[in-house]
Parts: C-alpha cells; sequence; structure tokens
C-alpha cells in the first residue's frame, strides 16, 4: 500500500518538555486513520506537524515520499488540509467562506462550483447568500470541510470535529467524512474520542498514549488490543 504520511523517529520538545517521543508510523493514501488516546497523549502536536505548523525537534516527516520541509508551507498546507473542532468562520456569506481559499491565492470560485461543493457536503443551494454566522454547528462544520475541498487538499486532517455536535449532527459528518474518502480518495486522518467512531468509521487506527505511539494497526485491534495500556485505557472509555 501506498503511503500518503510517513514518521520515522519522530520527536517533539517543547520548553524541554518532550511531547512527541520517537514516533515512527505510516498513514496510508487513500485510508482513513483515527488517532485515539488519552487527554495529552500528544495527539494534536501530531497533527500539527502533519502541515507544518510546527516542525519537529528530531526525525523525518516524509509527505508523498517527499521530505517535509522541502515543501513550500503555502503549497503544503494546500496540499494537507484542516479542520478543527470549532469550524472558523469569515463574517459574510455561505459563498464568501467557501470562496475563501481562492480568494487568499487572487483566483475566483464560481458560483456554480460553489453549489457543486455543497452538494457534496449534504447542503443545497439555498444555503449559498447565508450568513455564516447563523448556521449551527453542524453546518458550519460541513461548510469547514467543503472549503478543504475546495483546496483540493489530498489529505485531510481533522482534530475532534464532531465532539461539540449533537447525534444527528455527528452522524451527518461521519457519513460525509466516509463519502468524501470514498469519492476522492482523500487521506484522511481523524482525532477522535469517541471509540465507536474510531471503529466504525477508521481502516486504520493509532493509539497514542503519553506521546508515544503504542498500538497501531486495522481499527478492529480497538475491540481485542494486544497492549494491556491499552485495553485499560479502552476499559475506562467504555465504563
Amino acid at each position: 500500500m501506498e503511503s500518503a504520511i510517513d514518521f520515522h523517529n519522530v520527536s517533539f520538545t517543547v520548553q524541554d518538555k518532550q511531547i512527541l517521543k520517537m514516533i515512527t508510523g505510516t498513514f496510508f493514501k487513500g485510508k482513513i486513520t483515527t488517532l485515539v488516546g488519552p487527554s495529552g497523549a500528544g495527539k494534536t502536536t501530531l497533527l500539527k506537524l502533519c502541515n507544518g505548523l510546527l516542525s519537529p525537534s528530531a526525525g523525518q516527516i516524509s509527505i508523498n515520499q517527499q521530505a517535509i520541509e522541502q515543501y513550500e508551507p503555502t503549497a503544503l498546507r494546500k496540499q494537507v488540509g484542516m479542520a478543527l473542532q470549532a469550524a472558523p468562520m469569515i463574517t459574510g456569506t455561505v459563498f464568501e467562506n467557501l470562496a475563501l481559499p481562492r480568494t487568499l491565492q487572487g483566483k475566483q470560485l464560481t458560483q456554480r462550483e460553489a453549489i457543486s461543493y455543497l452538494h457534496d457536503v449534504g447542503l443545497d443551494d439555498r444555503f449559498l447568500n447565508r450568513t455564516a454566522q447563523e448556521l449551527s454547528g453542524g453546518q458550519q462544520q460541513k461548510i469547514s470541510i467543503a472549503r478543504t475541498l475546495i483546496n483540493q487538499s489530498s489529505i485531510l486532517l481533522l482534530d475532534e470535529i464532531t465532539s461539540a455536535l449533537d447525534p444527528q449532527s455527528v452522524h451527518d459528518i461521519e457519513s460525509l467524512i466516509t463519502r468524501i474518502n470514498q469519492k476522492y480518495q482523500v487521506t484522511i486522518i481523524w482525532i477522535t474520542h469517541n471509540l465507536r467512531q474510531a471503529l466504525s468509521i477508521g481502516h486504520y487506527t493509532w493509539v497514542m498514549m503519553d506521546g508515544r505511539l503504542v498500538e497501531s494497526g486495522d481499527s478492529s485491534l480497538l475491540n481485542a488490543p494486544t497492549n494491556p495500556a491499552v485495553a485499560q485505557f479502552i476499559q475506562g472509555v467504555k465504563a
């Protein structure tokens, strides 16, 4: 299987505190990998290393078999998109929010393109001229994901994007991510505290604890982890 992102002995230290410790592993191209583990395990730090928001203190990261430092930062972030728990919206209409990536590149988004991307994320044409701030949290998250699609990112990083949403919106976003993965073959790395989500959505799962990658493999590992600490963590989450 082809790799999208490779980590080789990657560590990250800030103010003498080691956040990540010798991480080695591969995120496979066109697959969904979920990242799980207790708070403070280093999951968000790892995600930020994937698109150059942070640089490793040691080790090597490769994107599509090319060293990450060889990428120009803007080109890297176009290729590796990111959606956060709080979907940031600029003041203005949904169309203006969707057009933002193109605007920043000095290009234009057509209304037809905008409508097509809205349909991709399960929203209809009527949303185009609505004010972004009046949308629900789930709708804003869909707009945020559509915006990353407009950038035509080949890799999408998701940080707890459903944790603040109601159950129906969670279901909608899960279906959307699965659909995007299948339609565009986007490589997706998704941090979640929801083990059901990690198991049902992820092809692969990384379990992180105390800055280390302690277990990884097919997402079914969450049903039968081999690492005792992982088994204890999963039991604690389910309790």
